[in-house]
C-alpha cells in the first residue's frame, strides 16, 4: 500500500466489504498514508448482501441458521445496525468521509425493500459520513433513485459509460468504472475512452467546482487510474 501512496491521492478500500479489518489495522493504514491522502470504503456486506450471496464465503464468520435472514438488504434489524456500527468504527479509523453502499443485484425496488431501506437509513447514526450508493437492479429507475437519494441525502454512484448520476446537483460526483467488455471487470480502457471520460463526465463538473471521485474497478484498475490521472494533469496544465 505504501507504493500506492506515492502514485495516488485516493483509494477505495474494498476489502471492508468482504471482511472488516481490526480497527488497529485500519489505523495503521491511516498512519502510513500522507496527510492529504483520502480513504473511502465499501460498507460491510452484512449490511447489504443476504447470507446466501457467494461473497459471504470470504466473510470468515458463521451465521446461525435462525438468524440468516436478518442480515443484508438494508433491513432495519439489530444485526444490520451492529454491522453498521462496526463499519463506522473502521471508517473513523481511516478518517474517511465517504462510505460506499453497493446494493446486491437482487435488491429490487419493491415496496418491502424500499420500506426496509427507509427504516434503516433513518435509524443509523451517520455522524458526518457521506453515503454514496450504487444500485444494480434494473427496477431502480432514475425517478426512484432520485427520490431515495433526495430523501436521505445520498450520492448516486454510476459508471458514466453506462448511466448518468441523478444527484449531479450535489457537491460530490462519485464514479465507479467496471469495464466495457462482455465480461464485467475484464477490461483495459484505451486513451480515447480516458479522454471521453474526462471531457464528457469530469471536466463539466470540475468547471462547476464539484469534487469528482473516479474509481476504477476492473482488472487493470491501477494502470487505468494512473493513466487517467496523467491525462487529467495534462489537460489541467494547458
Amino acid at each position: 500500500m505504501e507504493a500506492y501512496f506515492k502514485t495516488f491521492k485516493l483509494i477505495e478500500i474494498q476489502s471492508t466489504f468482504y471482511k472488516l479489518p481490526n480497527p488497529s489495522t485500519a489505523e495503521g493504514w491511516r498512519t502510513k498514508a500522507p496527510l492529504d491522502f483520502e480513504f473511502t470504503l465499501k460498507s460491510w456486506q452484512a449490511i447489504t448482501h443476504p447470507t446466501s450471496s457467494p461473497t459471504w464465503k470470504k466473510a470468515g464468520i458463521k451465521i446461525p441458521p435462525e438468524k440468516a435472514d436478518r442480515y443484508g438488504l438494508l433491513k432495519p434489524t439489530e444485526e444490520n445496525f451492529e454491522a453498521w456500527n462496526k463499519t463506522m468504527e473502521i471508517a473513523k479509523a481511516l478518517k474517511a468521509k465517504i462510505m460506499v453502499i453497493q446494493c446486491p443485484p437482487s435488491l429490487d425496488a419493491s415496496h418491502e425493500n424500499l420500506r426496509n431501506m427507509r427504516d434503516f437509513l433513518s435509524s443509523i447514526d451517520r455522524k458526518e459520513m457521506k453515503l454514496a450508493i450504487e444500485f444494480r437492479h434494473e427496477s431502480w429507475t432514475p425517478e426512484r433513485i432520485s427520490q431515495v437519494c433526495s430523501e436521505y441525502d445520498l450520492i448516486h454512484i454510476v459508471d458514466p459509460f453506462r448511466a448518468q448520476t441523478v444527484t449531479k446537483e450535489r457537491e460530490i460526483i462519485y464514479y465507479r468504472l467496471h469495464g466495457l467488455g462482455k465480461r464485467m471487470y475484464v477490461y483495459d480502457y484505451n486513451d480515447e475512452e480516458h479522454l471521453r471520460l474526462y471531457e464528457d463526465w469530469v471536466k463539466p463538473y470540475h468547471e462547476e467546482g464539484k469534487e469528482i471521485y473516479v474509481l476504477f474497478n476492473n482488472t487493470s484498475m491501477a494502470e487505468d487510474a494512473n493513466r487517467f490521472q496523467e491525462i487529467v494533469r495534462e489537460k489541467l496544465s494547458k
